[in-house]
C-alpha cells in the first residue's frame, strides 16, 4: 500500500489507514506518528515488501485520537500510554474512570500551582514596572528643573 493509497476496506479487518492519511488528517508529520508508534501508542499491521508499509487500523486511529486529546490536556506521553491501555478492555470501565480521574487531579493541581506561580511573577513584574517609571519620573522631572 503506498502512502497516499486511499482508505480501503478489507473484509478480515475494517477500515485501514496509510500513515500519510492519519498525518494529515490528524495534521500531524509522519515523524510525530512514528514516534508515537516507538512509544507503543501505536501498532500498525506492516504489509508490502519485507513489511514495510504501515497500516493502521481504526484502533490505531482512535489510539492516536486518545494520545492527541491527552497531549492537548499536557498529560506526559506515559499517563497517556497507561490510560489508552486501560481503554483496551471495555468490560469494566469503573477502574479506568478513577484512574482517569486521578490523573486529571493531579494534573489540574499542577496547573493551577502553576498558575498560581504565574501569579506571583506577573505582580513582581507589576512591582517593577512602577518602581522602573517611579525612578524615571524622578529623573525626568530633575532635568527639568
Amino acid at each position: 500500500m503506498s502512502s497516499s493509497a486511499v482508505t480501503q476496506a478489507s473484509p478480515l479487518n475494517g477500515v485501514t489507514y496509510t500513515i500519510s492519511q492519519l498525518a494529515k488528517e490528524f495534521d500531524l508529520t509522519t515523524r510525530a506518528i512514528r514516534f508515537y508508534e516507538d512509544c507503543g501508542l501505536l501498532s500498525p499491521q506492516r504489509s508490502g515488501p519485507n513489511g514495510r508499509n504501515r497500516v493502521y487500523t481504526a484502533r490505531d486511529r482512535t489510539r492516536l485520537k486518545l494520545t492527541l486529546r491527552g497531549k492537548r490536556l499536557g498529560l506526559s506521553l506515559a499517563e497517556i500510554k497507561e490510560l489508552v491501555d486501560m481503554y483496551e478492555s471495555p468490560r469494566d470501565t469503573v477502574p479506568q474512570l478513577k484512574k482517569f480521574l486521578v490523573v486529571l487531579a493531579a494534573h489540574r493541581e499542577q496547573l493551577e500551582q502553576q498558575l498560581a506561580d504565574l501569579q506571583v511573577t506577573l505582580e513582581e513584574v507589576r512591582t517593577h514596572e512602577r518602581e522602573a517609571r517611579r525612578l524615571l519620573g524622578e529623573i525626568e522631572k530633575k532635568k527639568k528643573a
